[in-house]
């Protein structure tokens, strides 16, 4: 089995073929591109006006399709344009999973300008760093979310808002934007340019705004579509898979915020270049999810782990048609190795799938799926053709196979930096080669195995939270002396976010009231659901660190407050 997939791989790579893989140069290293990949993300865009007829956005009772999609866009630039928003621009988009929010993001792609993806959980604290580090010049933005600007900040933008409960003066409204039958921008977009900014929790207590290119993020949707093309092709040549019958068309259920590379990049970018329909929920609710696979014929479920757990434990799962679905799986977070099994068991249409990737690679670096992920239930995957990857030790050194080692990756997708800051990109990212923090091996087969975390991250249902941010925002209570975030083991969401305290000099604070504080200054997935407050201080080691894996290994969650 594994010799034919490789086989089919090596002839979808081939020169001359859908997915031939070059080396060229870009920001002076080289790299792995595709050589059949569109130039940018309006390139994709603008392919899908010849899916007209069909059903685009779909959202409790509204249906558009992508005729009504591409003119809303084309209408949308031309009024940014107007306003002098093109390219080295900078707009911002803060709100829920709307469909506004895919058609604010093609048409500011329309006028050159970048995207930057406001994360919706964010306080006003934090949405003003955000927006005083990348300045932008205008924001689509939601009501929920204008309440949370600060009014000194929106002074400075243009602000169109969408789904206002009431007029605002200072806000355009989204319907006079859109509204004309305007002809789409003519512009060429460099391909290694900023399509978007997306903020990844910062090591220092600080979110950093990842650099996201117009390569990197159609790169990311050539792998998904290679990985999806090995697996066809082998079930066309074992006689599993009639090549006269077209796959469906796909019908996408958006699970994760859209200011996430998994909802953006894999699902959304990926359906739409397919034609395909993008299903949107308020918020996710596993009930509600299985009503919409049942009555949109929802062909995929892409989210994190808990997500698909959710749905196959659901009362009401034995008595829906799931007979759509044909995948089923996700990415942000590891799918548990039973999780792998009873999904395979569950739905006789859909097959588990993930892909393991990072905010830093546009997507995905790996994917696997069908029987490879049965077969392998605790392995992410080889990685995809537009990378080279190379596992290292402290030193920097390689390796030796089947070793365990640090996972650096170059190509296409590796972001092009972290806006403002080059002390990080340095750090980060060095001759074209990215340090994804994660401790990984590799079997003979080249299938990778993430077995471990460098960075000081709790990964919270598919959500980023660094250690120090936290800390970062208990640090300006000053009540606390001493304190040490770390991640929780949790069933549902993998993670939670647990916090040891020391306080000092006798003084006494509830941990509501901790809470309390750090809710004005985070956002809601960061606070600690676990507390423990210590008599003591904090135990260290030699050079003065907290140690974290003692502190998590010798407290009980059954003590935490």
């Amino acid at each position: 089995m594994y010799e034919e997939y490789f086989s089919i791989w090596d002839e979808l790579v081939a020169p001359g073929a859908d997915f031939a893989v070059d080396t060229i140069e870009v920001r002076g290293n080289p790299c792995r591109v595709y050589t059949t990949a569109p130039a940018s993300l309006c390139d994709l865009w603008l392919s899908s006006s010849q899916f007209a007829d069909r059903e685009y956005l779909v959202y409790n009772e509204e249906r558009l399709t992508y005729a009504e999609a591409h003119q809303q866009v084309a209408n949308l630039a031309r009024y940014l344009a107007a306003q002098g928003i093109g390219a080295g621009d900078y707009v911002a988009i803060a709100m829920r999973n709307y469909p506004e929010y895919m058609l604010a993001y093609w048409a500011i792609l329309s006028t050159g300008s970048a995207v930057v993806g406001m994360n919706a959980w964010w306080t006003t604290p934090e949405m003003s760093y955000a927006l005083n580090d990348s300045a932008p010049k205008a924001i689509f933005v939601d009501q929920e979310r204008y309440d949370r600007i600060d009014p000194e900040e929106r002074k400075n933008l243009q602000v169109i808002g969408v789904r206002f409960d009431s007029e605002q003066s200072d806000v355009q409204r989204w319907q006079d934007c859109v509204s004309g039958d305007a002809q789409p921008l003519a512009l060429e977009i460099d391909p290694d340019s900023d399509a978007c900014i997306f903020y990844t929790s910062g090591t220092t207590g600080r979110p950093k705004g990842a650099q996201l290119t117009h390569r990197g993020c159609v790169s990311n949707v050539w792998s998904m579509m290679f990985a999806g093309s090995v697996l066809r092709l082998l079930g066309i040549r074992n006689g599993v898979v009639d090549p006269d019958i077209a796959p469906p068309i796909s019908a996408a259920l958006v699970t994760t915020p859209l200011f996430h590379v998994t909802a953006n990049n894999c699902v959304a970018q990926g359906t739409t270049l397919g034609g395909g329909k993008l299903v949107h929920m308020y918020k996710w609710d596993a009930g509600e999810a299985l009503d919409l696979i049942e009555s949109e014929r929802i062909t995929a479920l892409t989210g994190v782990p808990v997500m698909a757990r959710e749905v196959i434990a659901h009362p009401k799962f034995g008595a829906t048609d799931t007979s759509s679905l044909q995948s089923l799986g996700g990415g942000g977070a590891q799918l548990p190795p039973d999780l792998v099994g009873k999904i395979d068991q569950s739905v006789a249409t859909a097959k588990p799938s993930t892909g393991y990737g990072m905010t830093e690679t546009c997507g995905i670096i790996t994917s696997i799926g069908g029987d490879f992920f049965i077969d392998r239930p605790d392995s992410c995957g080889p990685a995809m053709p537009c990378y080279e990857t190379k596992i290292v030790d402290a030193e920097g050194n390689e390796v030796a196979n089947g070793g365990n080692g640090e996972l650096l990756v170059r190509g296409a997708q590796v972001i092009r930096g972290y806006l403002n800051r080059e002390d990080a990109t340095a750090e980060s990212i060095h001759e074209g080669w990215l340090r994804t923090g994660d401790v990984a091996r590799e079997d003979a087969d080249g299938f990778l195995y993430i077995v471990d975390r460098i960075k000081d991250m709790v990964l919270r249902g598919g959500e980023n939270i660094y250690c120090a941010e936290v800390e970062s925002a208990l640090y300006e209570h000053l009540s606390v002396a001493e304190c040490s975030v770390f991640g929780v083991p949790d069933d549902r969401l993998g993670e939670e976010v647990g916090v040891a305290i020391y306080f000092g000099d006798n003084q006494t604070i509830s941990a509501d009231d901790l809470r309390s504080h750090c809710r004005a200054l985070i956002a809601a997935p960061k606070i600690p659901r676990y507390i423990w407050i210590q008599v003591d201080p904090l135990p260290r080691n030699a050079s003065g660190k907290f140690l974290k894996r003692e502190l998590r290994e010798t407290l009980d969650t059954v003590r935490a407050i």
